[in-house]
């Protein structure tokens, strides 16, 4: 029995604590939806939508029965005096003679609840009918948070690739490099090469190596900010399952330039969600000149004592009440906030005309980057295929004698700097990608 308990524990124990393990590899795919799960932009953009969903339980209520108590025990020092012609009391009392009389006594309280109720409120009613457009413009704060981690991400990912492939080609760089110092080393020690043959290969591998160092820090600070894109843990370790496919790079070129539909935009969805809220605000306002109508009642009692007994004469009381408010005269105040209104929707209309032809604009950028990134890609590849052949006759030359360490440190030099030429170039095709989808409003998956 016991050890039946214990294999259930164990068990027990692994799947619960392989719960708590991370994923630590990752897609891109894989490593937005982990940022659109965890990323604290997108949690305070949903805790907006309960912030939304609040306002309008706030709304809802305030028409809602009101009832409130109150009770109230009064000490009175000094009683106040108020002078009345004596004749008031006394027909006998002289022309003009005075008497002074207390009205009130020490001790007094009140006690009592009240009920007021909204019958009739016309701005009341316009914000019920603003329900539903606060809760539109919470879900599309969240979906704009969205979308800015998924573009962040998506351009993090690409830069470790992009930086990564980097490292491997100047990995491949040393290793040739090496190659030629031991070959030019045995030269020298056979009498066929000199010292400063090796010293200037050298040098250039040190050149190298403090490229590689730069290289890796450049892996170690992408991989710092894909973790920061992706509200990933920074101490703990990320690996990435995808590599640079010279194959789906290519399929890039077959995208076309077609034309952004507008609504596909989450900026001009808020643009209209806001402009809903200000036409909404306007018609609140105007229907400030209706009558407003409300029920109170009240139940209570009143204590009055010359010693202090707050148990004894207590008198009732209750009234009934039908309030009416009627709206005369605002000297103009209204008409005025009416009309900064008219001004919000005319800014809000020019700010929509503003947003598509900037979003025409970016669209147009976009494959304009793409278009250029891959003519300089294709440019630096035939730059990488020169520089290649020319650092192997280069090679060969000074092997036979024919050409100098010179030669070779160059041809090693044009190799590099085409190969990081076509490494930026690759990055702007990526980055070109991701800047057209956020273009077309395609960033986000449904």
């Amino acid at each position: 029995m016991k050890q039946t308990k214990l294999l259930f524990t164990l068990m027990a124990i692994l799947v619960f604590g392989a719960k708590t393990i991370a994923q630590t590899s990752f897609t891109i795919d894989e490593a937005v939806d982990y940022a659109l799960k965890n990323h604290n932009t997108i949690k305070n953009a949903q805790v907006g939508i309960q912030d939304a969903e609040l306002q309008i339980k706030e709304i809802k209520y305030a028409g809602m029965p009101q009832i409130n108590g109150q009770f109230s025990y009064t000490y009175n020092a000094i009683v106040p005096t108020q002078l009345i012609a004596a004749k008031t009391f006394n027909p006998q009392a002289a022309e003009g003679e005075v008497a002074k009389v207390k009205f009130g006594v020490p001790w007094g309280g009140q006690a009592g609840i009240g009920l007021n109720q909204l019958i009739f409120d016309a701005t009341w009613l316009v914000g019920l009918r603003a329900a539903d457009t606060y809760r539109q413009m919470a879900n599309q704060d969240v979906e704009k948070s969205k979308l800015t981690v998924v573009e962040n991400v998506r351009k993090a990912y690409y830069s470790v690739l992009v930086a990564e492939q980097r490292a491997i080609l100047l990995d491949l760089n040393l290793e040739r490099m090496d190659s030629m110092i031991f070959q030019t080393d045995q030269f020298f020690k056979q009498g066929f090469a000199e010292k400063i043959d090796v010293d200037r290969l050298t040098v250039q591998r040190n050149n190298f190596l403090t490229e590689k160092q730069k290289v890796q820090n450049l892996i170690s600070f992408t991989y710092q900010l894909l973790k920061f894109q992706m509200s990933y843990p920074i101490n703990s370790t990320i690996k990435l399952e995808e590599k640079l496919n010279v194959d789906d790079v290519k399929m890039l070129r077959g995208i076309r330039s077609e034309e952004v539909d507008i609504k596909n935009r989450i900026e001009y969805n808020q643009l209209e969600t806001n402009r809903k809220l200000t036409m909404l605000n306007m018609e609140r306002i105007q229907k400030g000149v209706f009558p407003s109508v409300s029920f109170s009642g009240s139940l209570g009692a009143g204590h009055s004592n010359i010693v202090f007994n707050p148990f004894q004469r207590w008198f009732g009381s209750s009234a009934l009440t039908l309030g009416v408010r009627i709206p005369i005269y605002d000297s103009g105040v209204r008409k005025v906030q009416v009309e900064r209104q008219r001004l919000n929707i005319i800014k809000l209309d020019n700010g929509l005309e503003i947003l598509k032809e900037s979003v025409k604009l970016e669209n147009e950028q976009a494959m304009t980057n793409l278009k250029n990134g891959f003519e300089a890609l294709d440019v630096q590849v035939r730059n990488m295929d020169l520089a290649a052949e020319i650092l192997r006759v280069s090679k060969i030359k000074f092997q036979q004698g024919l050409g100098s360490s010179l030669e070779v440190i160059n041809a090693e030099s044009d190799l590099k700097q085409a190969q990081n030429n076509y490494f930026s170039a690759l990055y702007d095709v990526l980055i070109a990608k991701v800047d057209i989808d956020k273009a077309q409003g395609k960033l986000l998956k449904n």
